[in-house]
This record gives structure tokens, C-alpha cells and sequence, in this order.
């Protein structure tokens, strides 16, 4: 069975990740959620992402604060691409966990998205597209929510172009 591993490195971290199961779930596409951490459970994190890989993940998301080492740690321990979400919050509100999931050394790459929300959905739709490679299915779904994308759009600025002409009168 395929499905997207979705790793966090602290229970204050769901209210973010979440952002990605929504999608996922929107999707259809079947994923698993744990908590794990790169520094307070690293045996845990290592057995997970071997074990996931055995069980059929395709593609890790891993949100995690501050250091960020989340995301290294499993990238280090599978082949399967790792997208590495930085979570906000702590003295520099993300910034330390973006520099941290970004700078990978060669060889290890992490995808590293934007740092909170945004950088969740991010996650769980390029985890989508990966999938979408070698699923009709998926890839027909992906062009679909990006024409309704567009299409909400329009709708919003007909809405706003119907309020300033009536201002307008």
C-alpha cells in the first residue's frame, strides 16, 4: 500500500502539519501521522522511517521547530524524497528551523518548504504530485483543484469588481 508518511517532532507541532493531512485527505491519498523526534526519540524516528519504507511510504513529510533536525535524520536513513516543512514559533519564530532544513549537506537533499501553514499544504501537494508521476488518477485531481483555484479566484475579483462599481454609482 502507497501512502505519505507524515512525521512531526512535537504534539505543538499538529496544528501546522494538519494543514498537509487536510490535503491529503482531500486527495484521497492515504497517509500515516506519528510524533517523533530527531533529538528526544532518534531510535524511534530511525525504526519508523525504515520500517514505513518497508510498509510502502513513497514520500516523508517531517515538520519540525527550532533545530529541525527532523527531516535530516530521516533523509539520512531513506532514499524516498524527504520534504521538510519548518515549523514557527521559539526566538526566531522559524527561522532557525528554516536555515536548519535547508542547509542539507550534498548528497542528502531535504525539499524544504516555507515555514508554518502555507509550507504544510506546500508539502502535502508536492507529496501529491510525486505520487501523481505514475497515478492518472491523482494527476487528473491535481489539474482539477488548480482550475478551481483559478476559478475562486475569478469569483473573488468579480465579487470585489462588483462592490467598486457599485461604489462607483
Amino acid at each position: 500500500m502507497d501512502f505519505v508518511s507524515v512525521i512531526i517532532g512535537s504534539k505543538s507541532d499538529f496544528d501546522t502539519i494538519n494543514e498537509a493531512v487536510n490535503i491529503l485527505e482531500k486527495f484521497g491519498v492515504k497517509y500515516e501521522l506519528i510524533v517523533s523526534s530527531a533529538h528526544r526519540s532518534p531510535k524511534r524516528t530511525v525504526e519508523y522511517v525504515q520500517n514505513a519504507e518497508s510498509r510502502g511510504a513513497k514520500v516523508f513529510i517531517c515538520g519540525a521547530g527550532m533545530a529541525a533536525h527532523l527531516a535530516g535524520v530521516v533523509a539520512s536513513h531513506t532514499v524516498k524524497p524527504v520534504l521538510g516543512v519548518p515549523m514557527p514559533g521559539g526566538a526566531l519564530n522559524g527561522m532557525d528551523a528554516l536555515h536548519s532544513t535547508v542547509q542539507m549537506p550534498g548528497g542528502i537533499p531535504v525539499g524544504a518548504l516555507a515555514i508554518g501553514k502555507a509550507g504544510a499544504k506546500n508539502a502535502a501537494y508536492l507529496a501529491i504530485q510525486i505520487l501523481a508521476i505514475t497515478n492518472s488518477e491523482l494527476n487528473a485531481k491535481l489539474k482539477n483543484d488548480r482550475e478551481a483555484m483559478a476559478k475562486a479566484v475569478e469569483s473573488d475579483s468579480n465579487k470585489i469588481e462588483v462592490l467598486i462599481k457599485e461604489d462607483e454609482e
